[in-house]
């Protein structure tokens, strides 16, 4: 059985996927993986199965095939929406904001965020911070900057440090602690190096450098979390650090990529140093 009904609008029609979806889902968002990752990562580790995955996920049809869905949790991002699917999830969504953030390619992304505050209002248009240009950015094969050896897998044993540092990574790049009641930036930490995919650099019980693979489908996966401490800043570095981090992640995924923010000049001319290419253009809203 297929997913329920949400909806329809002019030629399309929305459509609340489940399992039944997956396939087709899936051949959607992998047909961009670079740009979809994210996306592809969450539902292939957990199904599309609200309970599971922790939010729903719509889908736009034409003539019954998916062109379009949107997954609509925490991070809102809506996978290869035209003006007609973005129409649709903007009446779907409704008035009431549940999500912390908008995010995916530049122009659907800020599309979306726009017409939700122009129909809806209120919540939706109440943003902490607009970021409306992040380049996405790839590589695809070895650095040409000399390695770090020191860059390698985080263990458990390690895990206060690396929380500690995680947590000013954090702080220092959203503008807000993670640190809430129940615990679960403290379980996503715990999570990400259990799964091998947390990087860093750890001298004397200090961490100096850390960065971590957020997600990952097919033959990508997407770096975030990078973070050198202030200390240590200005010296050369990162550079290093970063090619070790593309060389233990392409041992996985041959594919590494990232999105940083436009006005964050160093960072956009480290990662193009160690190199990385720019595919695209990210955005994101930020409640």
């Amino acid at each position: 059985m297929r997913g329920r009904s949400a909806g329809s609008s002019g030629k399309g029609s929305l459509r609340i996927l489940d399992n039944d979806d997956l396939d087709e889902a899936m051949a959607l968002l992998m047909a961009n993986p670079l740009e979809n990752v994210f996306v592809a990562s969450r539902i292939r580790q957990a199904g599309l199965d609200p309970f599971l995955l922790g939010c729903t996920v719509v889908g736009f049809e034409r003539d019954g095939q998916l062109v379009s869905l949107c997954h609509a949790g925490s991070n809102l991002v809506p996978v290869n929406a035209d003006e007609e699917s973005l129409d649709a999830y903007i009446r779907y969504l409704g008035p009431r904001r549940r999500a912390a953030s908008i995010m995916g390619l530049a122009a659907p992304a800020l599309a979306l965020w726009e017409g939700l505050s122009q129909t809806w209002g209120g919540d939706w248009s109440e943003v902490r911070d607009l970021r409306p240009e992040q380049p996405l950015m790839s590589i695809s094969g070895d650095s040409p900057v000399p390695l770090d050896a020191r860059v390698r897998r985080i263990t458990l044993d390690e895990f206060d440090p690396y929380f500690e540092a995680a947590v000013k990574m954090y702080t220092e790049e959203v503008g807000v602690s993670p640190l809430e009641s129940s615990g679960s930036y403290r379980r996503h930490v715990r999570r990400t190096i259990s799964m091998g995919r947390a990087f860093g650099i750890v001298e004397d019980g200090r961490v100096l450098f850390k960065s971590d693979v957020g997600c990952a489908a097919g033959m990508v996966c997407q770096v975030q979390g990078v973070w050198l401490d202030p200390a240590l800043r200005g010296q050369g570095l990162a550079a290093p650090a970063m090619a070790s981090v593309v060389k233990l992640c392409r041992e996985r995924w041959p594919v590494v990529s990232l999105y940083v923010n436009d006005y964050n000049t160093p960072a956009v001319r480290l990662y193009e140093r160690v190199g990385f290419e720019s595919r695209g253009t990210f955005a994101t809203v930020l409640y």
